[in-house]
């Protein structure tokens, strides 16, 4: 490594510089390009229930009374619209399931069904 490399390392400013070029490359990609959000995996998910995940993990380890139960409150809030949100998912795509097996439309059926997997 040369003197330079080292010292620089040092400062600790190649942080600072990569954080600086990152951030003005996000603005200028928002800036041009529309923003996108990671596809899910679970399309029963909702950016709703993401936001109520990450507040939850702000009090997670924190180790007192009051905020383990509000922790608590929250994992259940979430468990619930879990719940909720992929029921009504699976719902819906048993719905268009019976839908095309009524219509005989047996292709479309079996490739709503693999979908499920």
């Amino acid at each position: 490594m040369t003197l330079y490399y080292k010292n620089f390392m040092q400062n600790g400013n190649v942080k600072m510089k990569w954080n600086n070029i990152e951030k003005c490359m996000l603005d200028t990609m928002s800036d041009l390009v529309e923003k996108v959000y990671r596809k899910v995996r679970k399309p029963w998910i909702t950016q709703e229930m993401i936001n109520q995940m990450n507040e939850q993990r702000q009090w997670k380890n924190v180790n007192n009374e009051e905020v383990r139960k509000n922790y608590r409150r929250l994992r259940n809030k979430l468990k619930r619209a879990t719940y909720k949100s992929k029921k009504e998912y699976l719902d819906s795509i048993c719905d268009k399931i019976m839908e095309f097996q009524r219509t005989g439309c047996y292709d479309f059926m079996c490739t709503k069904a693999k979908e499920l997997d």
